[in-house]
């Protein structure tokens, strides 16, 4: 089964769904993305008791919207407390405090950020909202005098992003303070199967302008990115899922990996793959295979044929934060036939609309192993260029 919410559902999850068949579970979203007689949905009721009749009934979710949803009408299974589990970040390091005994954070009332004295903190230290989404209202603080300029800036984004999503998916109630892991971050489309065992569904490199950058700005994949880092990654994915005794789940995964090879946790998403519909996207530009059939039809993917073929090739995703400085409300138009010129073999663009969302859209490519430096420029641009005001 499959429950979408809003705010965005990829033509290629819908054409998935309308192929493969997928039972959609009728909400008020999906009647505006489906009509009735193009894609039939499931009752509430009906979701209710496939989930009664069958324990190892799968669910995926496009949007951390659904977790109300989740809440409100699957009490009855272990869903909801696995989702606050990994959620709510304060409880997933206190869930792994077994594996990282010395790792350090400390959840702060956002109320409390202005007061609080950071100069005992670990520095480096990252700050964050205990429930948050797309690196919104993260930044890093690398001395005690950083700490009052950076409560400014969070609590202005707070008031501009906090209508954005419900609580569940974005709360300012609390942050979190936390050692600044460094290395390099990866980002893992997975599920956890009946047995609890992990299913590596894509695998993608984070990449970042500077050591500040907080930002979601450009993610990657490549046979080089995915072959060397699967065996880690599975054996880090089932020790990860054994402490949080996970079944029948699909999980968003972000992590670094130091110098020495040490994996540590950044967070998990539940119930879902990459946001905006982003990273299961980029599996089918990349590798040719559908992960969300893949979860669904409790699928495992053959890797050494997907990637057999694919040496020097990388494939990202851009995400078009809005870095210009300027309100979406007062930018006339941006100029994606422009952002595209920069782009060797652009896949797929896609437009959001930036009046009522952060960002402008999202960019699909491929590129040379070789002319990476279209994807660094992209990297650092904070795209004025692109914008009529």
């Amino acid at each position: 089964m499959i429950l979408l919410e809003g705010p965005y559902v990829s033509d290629f999850l819908k054409q998935t769904i309308k192929e493969c068949r997928i039972p959609v579970i009728r909400n008020s979203f999906s009647a505006g993305v489906f009509a009735e007689e193009e894609q039939p949905t499931i009752s509430v009721e009906e979701a209710v008791q496939r989930m009664k009749r069958n324990p190892e009934q799968l669910i995926y979710t496009n949007s951390e919207n659904s977790i109300h949803w989740i809440e409100e009408h699957l009490s009855f299974t272990s869903l909801p407390g696995k989702i606050n589990l990994f959620k709510n970040k304060v409880r997933f390091r206190e869930l792994l405090r077994p594996l990282f005994p010395d790792y350090f954070f400390q959840s702060i009332p956002f109320g409390e950020l202005a007061t609080t004295d950071v100069s005992g903190f670990s520095f480096p230290f990252i700050i964050k909202p205990a429930v948050g989404f797309f690196s919104m209202g993260v930044y890093k603080v690398d001395k005690t005098d950083e700490w009052p300029g950076i409560v400014e800036k969070i609590t202005e984004e707070v008031k501009l992003v906090q209508h954005l999503y419900p609580k569940e998916v974005f709360d300012s109630t609390d942050f979190i303070a936390e050692a600044s892991i460094e290395g390099t971050e990866y980002a893992i489309d997975c599920y956890y199967n009946a047995q609890g065992e992990p299913v590596i569904l894509n695998i993608m490199k984070h990449l970042f302008s500077s050591d500040k950058d907080m930002s979601d700005r450009v993610y990657i994949t490549s046979k080089e990115v995915t072959s060397s880092n699967l065996k880690p990654m599975k054996r880090f994915l089932k020790e990860m899922g054994t402490i949080a005794g996970v079944q029948n789940f699909a999980a968003h995964v972000e992590v670094r990996v130091d110098e020495v090879g040490c994996i540590v946790p950044i967070e998990v998403n539940p119930m879902r793959f990459g946001g905006w519909c982003t990273t299961p996207d980029l599996a089918w530009h990349a590798h040719g295979f559908n992960i969300y059939d893949y979860f669904l039809s409790k699928k495992e993917p053959d890797w050494d044929r997907l990637l057999a073929e694919k040496d020097g090739e990388v494939f990202s995703v851009v995400v078009l934060d809005n870095s210009t400085g300027k309100e979406g409300a007062d930018i006339r138009s941006f100029d994606y036939e422009k952002l595209l010129t920069n782009f060797g073999n652009p896949l797929e663009v896609r437009k959001v609309d930036y009046r009522n969302y952060p960002l402008f859209g999202f960019v699909f490519a491929q590129t040379k192993s070789e002319q990476m430096d279209e994807l660094f420029r992209i990297l650092t641009s904070d795209l004025t260029e692109y914008i009529r005001i």
